[in-house]
């Protein structure tokens, strides 16, 4: 076999495939389509949901809700359930290896009792992993309500302005550039685009996200046909009382996250007082004897 020849033409195959490469990354590329039409077409990814592996999980409750506020997909979530429970069957499996390895054999019940553990673990790793998404989530709805809030005003602002319904919530949705206000801005332009009334899309987004205070934006909106300044009145009291509801929830939370710090200094204290308690009893004992 000529080594030379063979060298020769690995290299020559590596350029090539370098230069097509390079080449590739040179042209244009191709628009990515089926992002585009999701954003401008979220119904289809609503219908689409229990197509394929999820026709086979439908049993299954699937927080889409959630997995929309964080911009991720069922398969995402089923792929991080499965990652998670397999990292927990691994832990016990690992444990025993770790102590085969340092010479010390395990029983034939205690192998059966770790195969149960496994088992055991693996179920804990996936609710673990499910709560973590839906802890994500909660944190965004509250952002989004947030949002919502300042959104609801300068909506209220618009129509004081003089502008129109339409107008008025295009306008509000101009002013920053958050993830929650680009959700609405493609909200209002998927409803320009379809000729539809952007009320009834803001009300699909916050039934779609779960977050039930967008959909006030759409029905208060609705009944514009009242009076500019009772419309007006209307939405400055919706968003007074939706930071009215974000303040209470954000006090309860901190008197819970207060009321968890205890148990922390309670446990201490019981320490301490046992290493205190533990030596006077101790000579009473010795004394008694």
């Amino acid at each position: 076999m000529d080594f030379v020849l063979v060298g020769s033409l690995v290299v020559g195959a590596l350029a090539a495939a370098g230069a097509v490469i390079l080449v590739g990354e040179l042209l244009p590329a191709t628009p990515a389509l089926g992002p585009a039409l999701q954003r401008l077409h979220p119904e289809l990814r609503r219908q689409g949901r229990l197509a394929g592996a999820d026709r086979l999980l439908r049993r299954f409750p699937v927080p889409y809700e959630s997995l929309a506020l964080l911009g991720r997909t069922a398969g995402y979530y089923y792929a991080s359930l499965l990652t998670a429970a397999l990292a927990g069957m691994a832990l016990p499996v690992l444990l025993s290896v770790m102590l085969a390895a340092a010479g010390r054999h395990l029983p034939a019940p205690a192998i059966a009792a770790s195969a149960t553990l496994s088992l055991a673990t693996a179920a804990v790793f996936a609710v673990i992993a499910h709560s973590d998404l839906q802890f994500r989530a909660r944190r965004v709805r509250r952002e989004f309500r947030s949002v919502v809030a300042v959104y609801l005003s300068l909506v209220a602002m618009e129509r004081g302005a003089g502008h129109g319904s339409v107008e008025s919530l295009e306008r509000a949705a101009e002013v920053g550039d958050g993830w929650v206000i680009r959700q609405i801005r493609q909200a209002l332009l998927r409803a320009r685009a379809h000729h539809r009334p952007p009320w009834e899309e803001l009300t699909a987004l916050g039934r779609e996200l779960g977050v039930a205070e967008l959909g006030d934006v759409g029905q208060i909106m609705q009944s514009s046909g009242q009076s500019g300044a009772q419309v007006n009145r209307t939405l400055l009291e919706r968003a007074d009382s939706l930071r009215d509801q974000i303040r209470a929830d954000a006090l309860s939370r901190a008197e819970a996250t207060t009321g968890k710090l205890e148990i922390p200094g309670a446990i201490l204290l019981f320490i301490l007082a046992a290493f205190v308690i533990y030596p006077i009893t101790q000579q009473v004992y010795i004394g008694i004897t």
